[in-house]
């Protein structure tokens, strides 16, 4: 009499479970390479657009379409790692795109304004007002001694 497949040696259900185990990692290593591509080619349309005279919203616009549509990922790329992947593809190999390091900077201009903006909106904490009015000092140079 056979025994209920149910009643299997965790032996059995491991060996059982290693071909989907293998099949979940290779898609996530293919995965992972779909992505250094799409980055690369979200840099060579940047760089290349930049290098001919494009500006940066443009090229921009161009390459971040590129890294949406052709990202393997379930999830929507944002701006900023699509920024983060093709600075990742241009550093890692500048040979493929000369001269584009000069403009990877233009990736990162919104977001520094952004933070500029936010620093000087934010206030500051109740305690760090107080002390820097008993100390004299104005609440603008709270670490001036």
């Amino acid at each position: 009499m056979r025994r209920p497949q149910a009643h299997r040696s965790p032996l059995g259900r491991l060996l059982a479970a290693l071909p989907l185990a293998a099949l979940g990692w290779a898609s996530l290593s293919a995965a992972a390479m779909a992505g250094t591509d799409t980055g690369a080619k979200g840099a060579q349309i940047y760089c290349y657009m930049r290098s001919s005279g494009n500006n940066h919203e443009v090229s921009w616009k161009a390459a971040y379409a590129t890294v949406k549509r052709q990202s393997a990922s379930m999830f929507k790329t944002s701006p900023e790692h699509a920024a983060v992947m093709i600075t990742e593809a241009v550093v890692a190999d500048p040979g493929k795109f000369p001269d584009c390091g000069k403009y990877l900077g233009d990736l990162y201009v919104k977001a520094v304004v952004k933070a500029e903006e936010s620093e000087k909106t934010a206030e500051p904490h109740p305690d760090a007002k107080r002390a820097a009015e008993a100390n004299g000092a104005s609440s603008s140079n709270r670490y001036a001694y």
